[in-house]
């Protein structure tokens, strides 16, 4: 592939800097997801699912040397040697995303009874490994997203997960905790209408895509989010100091709250783009 002449369409392009800079960004993010996503799967299988528990150690290892061979990388890394490891990664997030529906599919046909993962929580796992392959998969073919259609399928692919999220922590506490129980489940509910606003937006465009109409999708979401973090900040911090009681590991506590944190930066990178009238590309 030629860098320098890699034109995605007559106004958007992607420079070897900022292919190299995106890649190495996406992979140090998820690869830590991704090993974290190992961890938690194998703490939820029983003791004699050996097979199903080497196969999440083999996943944490892997992704961990991805993670660490990322960050050994700089912005001025050759763009084919990141290209080559866009591939190894994207192959490994395949593998794993493999390995999730396998997980899914035991536990819905109840050949895995008193295993401790919610179907939910192994499918959102297995939508995180798709977006991560599929993401690498676009940067490697400089297939990068227009403006208007990136901040709907950003918008709509982050916001699940954050409804996702609310309702984990809903069931993950214990019932005792009225209170955080009840604004985890109110947050469910907010989420859950703001999936249903970003869908239908989806299913109107092009001509939902205007730039005030945009702008005000993305003011929303904004809000919902930052209150959605400093939720997830406040479990967080108690579950570290064992001020509350739930079955929420410390680990996952911030793991949902980074994710948090990443979808609000997106959101601000989109507003900027927007607000700034020029119309850039966002893979994030």
């Amino acid at each position: 592939m030629n860098w320098n002449e890699n034109t995605i369409d007559s106004n958007i392009r992607i420079t070897p800097v900022m292919f190299v800079t995106r890649s190495l960004d996406e992979i140090r993010f998820w690869s830590r997801i991704m090993k974290e996503h190992s961890l938690f799967l194998r703490l939820g299988f029983r003791c004699d699912d050996t097979q199903l528990i080497a196969e999440a150690n083999q996943f944490y290892h892997t992704f961990e040397k991805i993670e660490q061979r990322a960050h050994a990388f700089t912005a001025q890394t050759d763009p084919e040697q990141i290209r080559r490891f866009n591939t190894e990664v994207q192959h490994a997030a395949t593998n794993i995303f493999a390995f999730k529906r396998k997980v899914l599919g035991l536990i819905l046909t109840c050949k895995m009874p008193g295993a401790n993962n919610f179907p939910l929580l192994v499918d959102h796992t297995s939508r995180e490994a798709n977006y991560f392959r599929k993401r690498l998969i676009e940067l490697n073919e400089g297939k990068l997203k227009a403006l208007p259609d990136a901040i709907i399928k950003e918008n709509v692919f982050f916001l699940r997960i954050m409804a996702d999220h609310a309702q984990f922590i809903g069931h993950l506490l214990d019932p005792s905790e009225r209170k955080l129980v009840d604004m985890a489940q109110n947050f469910s509910n907010d989420f859950d209408q703001l999936v249903f606003q970003a869908r239908d937006l989806e299913s109107m465009k092009p001509q939902s895509q205007t730039v005030p109409m945009l702008d005000q999708f993305l003011d929303q979401n904004r809000v919902s989010v930052a209150s959605l973090k400093d939720f997830k900040k406040t479990a967080r911090d108690l579950i570290e100091e064992c001020k509350i009681k739930s079955i929420i590991h410390p680990l996952l506590a911030d793991h949902v709250f980074r994710e948090a944190e990443r979808f609000l930066a997106i959101i601000d990178m989109f507003e900027a783009h927007l607000t700034g009238g020029k119309a850039q590309p966002r893979n994030a």
